[in-house]
């Protein structure tokens, strides 16, 4: 959706990853002036997908710039208010998905009520609208919540390559020789 709203142009967002501009341009934006259907209602599971929420923003912003009279690339005047509705919409659909799967471990005695614990990491838990939504959910479930500083969480790689350190230290599923081993591309 940055990319779409052409957000490296946005004066105010220039040096942002599109992410964070997104969130910085929500704090302005009246998420009520645009409404975006959530994605897969009609399915009554813990699956996550934005595709179909992406598409529908992708529209009303070629709408928007029809009424705007801009072309592709050129900056919105709605821009802070598209931010918020998506931001607002993506948190919801979280929200919602990360509720059925808490109650799913509830029912099914996977995680023990006493001592549930909602754990937030990678890019999504840097947003801070999204992190204030999961942290109410967990504290309306009475989940303990965790999530690391937002500086821990705007790279995946990093923490993934941090976890790989740990386990090279405690030496726990560490391979030390790859002889054997056949590499094969997706």
């Amino acid at each position: 959706v940055a990319r779409r709203l052409s957000l490296r142009k946005h004066p105010e967002c220039h040096s942002m990853a599109g992410g964070k501009a997104i969130e910085h341009l929500a704090q302005t934006g009246n998420r009520q002036q645009h409404t975006f259907r959530l994605p897969m209602q009609q399915y009554r599971n813990c699956d996550f997908s934005f595709s179909g929420l992406q598409n529908l923003v992708n529209k009303a912003i070629i709408q928007k710039e029809k009424e705007e009279g801009i072309q592709e690339g050129e900056i919105l005047s709605c821009v802070k208010d598209i931010a918020a509705a998506v931001q607002h919409a993506v948190a919801v659909h979280i929200i919602q998905r990360t509720y059925r799967a808490m109650l799913f471990c509830t029912k099914n005695k996977i995680l023990s009520s006493k001592n549930a614990t909602l754990v937030v990491s990678g890019g999504v838990a840097s947003n801070q609208y999204i992190r204030k939504g999961l942290q109410t959910l967990a504290d309306a479930n009475y989940f303990a919540f965790l999530c690391p500083p937002p500086r821990l969480c705007t790279d995946n790689g990093v923490m993934i390559a941090w976890n790989g350190i740990e386990r090279l230290r405690a030496g726990l599923g560490v391979l030390h020789s790859t002889d054997g081993i056949r590499y094969e591309p997706k």
